[in-house]
């Protein structure tokens, strides 16, 4: 950051990333420019919950006005729209950290996301946290008045900008806290300096602010001759009731959407929400969210999560984490409870038993939400899981308690449609079990076409026997903490011995163990071959049209979970796979036929790494393959 300074005023440079949002920002990318307004009231409402937070500590910080308000004026001659607050306010270092470097919105990520469709870009600008720069839609000059609240009135700050590269930040003298902002409009904007326009914009995206949005009344008509005009009366825009104080039957589907993009900094609407007040042992009211699309983050688990938390309507907290486990760290909302105390810390917090039985209510809660949507619109439900789904999978692991909550909530896709659309649940599964079956059965791949085009497959097709076919990354790691569901147990048809139980006649068992017998030199020549790189030779009865395969042992990790584990940099222990090879393909017929020992040998090997291809797996030594198959097809070009 340059500077030049003088004794009362310094100039400095904008961040490069504040730079490139200034300018997004002054080429208008909201398709509607009144969000400003609604960014603005959002911020100083704000900023009066956390004026109220600090004052649980130091009553001094109200200064002897606990009153909290938001007041919006406007200058026709002057074309100036003002918003002004009396909420915590901020310092010198406060105005250059959060006004001219924007250093934790975002911001590389948000430019970064930008298609170049400004209608879909102005979207993505509220999940990144820079709402006060859309100031700069409509106005060429922004001046920012603000003191901290506690500060002596001579540490006023004044912030200038006209939306090029610099801005310049000077002491001023202000006698009241909070912070005013002045906006002078552009010429394509000057609508807005009228009361009417100011108003309907207020009650349209402001009116479930909790705190009073307070204008001049307007007078009307010329005064009397000879009378003094009457001082201007004040009035409240807004309900300026806390949205989830009112009643469920009070409040307008439009209402919740707002605030839900007011607690969200989205700019979607809401998929759906949940209002509920609990009374009783606990008393508490919670308003949750789902959101449409994913934000950004959403896969960085260290980053911030969590409802804003408010006890008795005073704000306490804006990511309280502790109020829902990891999984579900998309839902957005509030909770004001009347059971915390209100000097009350995270570490206070994590200790307090109230939060673990508002924690499990509220984890139950939003489970029953997402199965009433499963349940009653299917497509909204489809909507949430694929941008969500990879996410709720991780329930199971984190979640011992809603396990069978959440596994019912689960999608997947399976053999029964062969699409990649997870769409099939588990109760879906179940329905269509056959007679017989006593297990799920699941293969987890790389990607969706290695999973459906797995030799695991084959026998299960032949028979008929669903298949759920896994290829999210984290399904390997959920399906180790998910072994049952509905009393059926979930098998992996690519791990351990195969036993399909009744679902094989009496016959197939009796030939299966004839051929056994028969071919117990195969196996036993196939093991000295291979001795270094599996743990065991076997024949098998799973497969249909391919040769071979490779499985992993019953207690062994999942070659899915070892190649996420490998590419983390995490060393893992050298354990070594079952080979498999089908006693009723012709190339096993005829490598059992084979007398020339290293002829045999090679081909053992090709069969051991096209197994280990099919399956999604590496190559140790991919020059030798190279080098036998070239060997084999010279042979057979002779």
């Amino acid at each position: 950051m340059t500077a030049t300074a003088t004794a009362e005023k310094e100039t400095l440079g904008f961040q490069t990333e504040a730079k490139q949002l200034l300018q997004l920002m002054i080429h208008s990318l909201y398709s509607n420019k009144e969000i400003f307004l609604r960014e603005l009231v959002s911020n100083a409402s704000d900023a009066a919950d956390k004026l109220r937070f600090e004052a649980v500590k130091n009553g001094d910080l109200y200064e002897g006005d606990s009153e909290l308000a938001i007041r919006v004026s406007f200058d026709k001659d002057a074309k100036t729209v003002t918003i002004s607050d009396n909420g915590i306010g901020m310092s010198r270092e406060d105005v250059i950290s959060h006004l001219g470097t924007i250093a934790k919105s975002g911001t590389a990520q948000f430019l970064s996301s930008l298609s170049g469709d400004d209608k879909k870009d102005s979207q993505l600008i509220g999940q990144f946290g820079v709402g006060f720069y859309s100031s700069f839609i409509v106005a060429d000059r922004v001046e920012v008045l603000t003191r901290k609240a506690g500060a002596p009135t001579s540490e006023g700050v004044h912030w200038e900008c006209e939306g090029d590269a610099e801005f310049t930040v000077e002491a001023i003298e202000k006698a009241d806290r909070g912070t005013t902002i002045i906006l002078h409009l552009k010429d394509d904007a000057e609508d807005f300096a009228d009361g009417f326009r100011l108003r309907s914009v207020i009650k349209k995206y402001s009116d479930h602010i909790s705190l009073p949005v307070i204008m001049q009344k307007e007078a009307h008509g010329e005064p009397e001759e000879g009378k003094e005009p009457e001082a201007p009366e004040d009035e409240t825009i807004n309900t300026a009731t806390a949205l989830w104080t009112r009643s469920r039957s009070e409040v307008k589907d439009e209402e919740y959407q707002e605030f839900y993009k007011h607690v969200s900094n989205d700019y979607q609407d809401a998929l759906t929400w949940s209002h509920n007040r609990v009374e009783g042992k606990l008393d508490y009211t919670s308003l949750l969210y789902l959101p449409k699309k994913a934000p950004f983050d959403l896969y960085n688990r260290e980053g911030t999560r969590g409802v804003k938390l408010y006890v008795q309507r005073t704000f306490i907290m804006d990511e309280a984490e502790q109020f829902l486990p990891m999984y579900l760290r998309f839902v957005k909302g509030i909770v004001d409870s009347n059971d915390l105390s209100l000097n009350v810390s995270r570490e206070i917090l994590q200790k307090d038993p109230n939060i673990d039985a508002m924690r499990a209510a509220l984890t139950k809660r939003v489970l029953d939400m997402l199965d009433k949507m499963a349940k009653k619109k299917p497509e909204e439900y489809a909507e949430f899981w694929k941008e969500f789904g990879e996410v709720l999978k991780e329930g199971p692991g984190e979640d011992f308690a809603n396990k069978e909550k959440i596994a019912k909530l689960l999608r997947f896709a399976t053999t029964h449609t062969d699409t990649e659309t997870p769409d099939q649940s588990l109760e879906n599964y179940v329905s269509r079990m056959q007679e017989g079956q006593e297990k799920i059965y699941y293969v987890a791949a790389e990607n969706f076409n290695t999973a459906k085009n797995s030799p695991h497959l084959e026998v299960f097709r032949k028979k008929g026997i669903e298949v759920l076919l896994l290829s999210d990354r984290v399904d390997d790691w959920m399906m180790s903490h998910l072994r049952e569901f509905d009393g059926k147990q979930l098998q992996d048809v690519a791990r351990g011995s195969l036993d399909l139980g009744d679902l094989d006649t009496e016959e197939e068992k009796q030939a299966q163990e004839k051929i056994n017998e028969e071919l117990k030199g195969l196996v036993e020549r196939s093991k000295a071959v291979l001795e270094e790189q599996v743990a065991e030779v076997r024949l098998t009865h799973r497969l249909t049209d391919s040769p071979a395969c490779v499985v992993v042992g019953e207690d062994d990790m999942g070659a899915q979970m070892r190649r996420l584990m490998e590419q983390a940099g995490q060393a893992m222990p050298d354990v070594k796979p079952t080979f498999e090879l089908n006693p009723e393909h012709p190339l096993v017929k005829k490598l059992d036929l084979e007398a020339d020992e290293d002829r045999f040998a090679d081909l053992v090997h090709i069969l051991f790494d096209q197994a280990t291809l099919s399956e999604g797996g590496h190559l140790d030594d991919p020059a030798a393959y190279v080098q036998r198959l070239n060997r084999l097809l010279l042979e057979l070009s002779h």
